[in-house]
């Protein structure tokens, strides 16, 4: 599996408002960035009826990248190209193939230039895995979540905080709506809170145009010459952005639907066998927390610093970076999330998994 939303919010440090006195901090507000698209009014759905509507919404855009409910055997291939500078590893050109087939199952294929490869299929309750690593790097993790669930499920939605606005995007209306756990602040304020994640929708196609799951990282959705099989419409090109640089382009080369798959395709060598069940990748993990401890001062400013990482299935964090990195806490926000623990016992009987991780750190000013 890949990422189907939130796995939980954790707002960490038991901090209230007291800890900063009598008046209450000031959050700075998120950097500005071409793709963060809400700037005008915003408003809190609470009404049941107008939830129903942005649930619908979302499922709607969701359900266009559900191919493998569509009951159809395809071989979808994929090119992307990724550089982070060297903050994440394996940059260079990727080649990514999936071959599905609902009587078979699913066996995908990558490969980096920088020499990372990786076979892997799961048929049933069965999973195989060979290659150079049993970790998936992020940027192939990435890559699979664009394509394959970039928008959070209908449950991990429903009893969250739900706020949306309208917003222009190539002169057309998309509607945004900003996600956030279940307990959080129902205000009207004036721009995206830190917290929230967004997803900016055509309403008359029902295409998902940008998603970010915390300020500072984007994916930009094209659907020129748009790759279709039945009711399922993918993107052309996915840009992914970090602090407004471009780090990964990907591009659906071809997606052919097949009568039937190969067989073959779907038999584990001897090999896979021997390493045994292969890891999944599960949802994304988003912690918020305040970095040092109070009291702090009256009238403080809170001055968040976005990690981004991902955390393997043996718990340890790795290609961990900072999405905001001209601020002068980037470093040290990178250095306290590489201080966490991100263990977490497996349940008996079920899939090691990876997952993204985005360490929000509050640093706490009296400027």
């Amino acid at each position: 599996m890949v990422s189907k939303g939130m796995l939980r919010l954790i707002a960490a440090g038991g901090l209230s408002l007291a800890t900063f006195g009598q008046t209450a901090p000031r959050m700075a507000p998120i950097p500005s960035d071409p793709l963060e698209l809400v700037s005008g009014p915003i408003q809190a759905v609470d009404i049941p009826e107008s939830r129903a509507d942005i649930l619908l919404l979302l499922a709607r855009a969701r359900d266009s990248y559900s191919l493998r409910n569509a009951g159809r055997a395809y071989d979808l291939k994929v090119t992307f190209t990724t550089n982070s500078g060297g903050q994440t590893e394996y940059d260079g050109a990727w080649k990514m193939e999936d071959v599905f087939d609902p009587q078979q199952g699913l066996r995908w294929t990558a490969k980096a230039g920088g020499g990372f490869t990786t076979a892997r299929i799961s048929s049933k309750t069965v999973f195989y895995e060979d290659g150079t690593a049993r970790t998936v790097p992020l940027r192939l993790h990435e890559a699979r979540a664009a394509l394959f669930d970039p928008i959070p499920s209908s449950e991990n939605v429903a009893r969250g905080l739900i706020r949306t606005s309208t917003a222009v995007l190539h002169g057309a209306k998309v509607t945004c709506v900003l996600l956030s756990a279940s307990g959080s602040a129902a205000t009207a304020t004036p721009g995206r809170g830190w917290e929230e994640s967004e997803e900016c929708i055509d309403p008359q196609s029902g295409l998902l145009q940008v998603q970010s799951q915390v300020p500072g990282r984007y994916y930009a959705y094209d659907y020129s010459n748009a790759p279709q099989l039945g009711d399922c419409v993918l993107p052309r090109t996915v840009i992914v952005t970090e602090a407004g640089k471009t780090v990964s382009k990907i591009s659906v080369d071809s997606l052919t639907e097949l009568p039937a798959a190969d067989a073959g395709l779907f038999v584990p060598t001897e090999v896979m066998k021997a390493r045994g069940p292969a890891s999944g990748m599960a949802g994304a993990q988003k912690i918020v927390r305040f970095y040092g401890r109070g009291p702090f001062p009256s009238g403080a400013t809170v001055r968040p610093v976005c990690v981004f990482g991902l955390v393997t299935p043996s718990g340890q964090l790795v290609e961990a970076h900072s999405l905001q990195p001209s601020d002068p806490n980037s470093q040290a926000a990178v250095e306290a999330a590489k201080r966490m623990s991100f263990f977490a016992p497996t349940p008996p009987g079920a899939r090691h998994r990876q997952h993204f991780v985005f360490v929000i750190e509050m640093f706490v000013s009296s400027q």
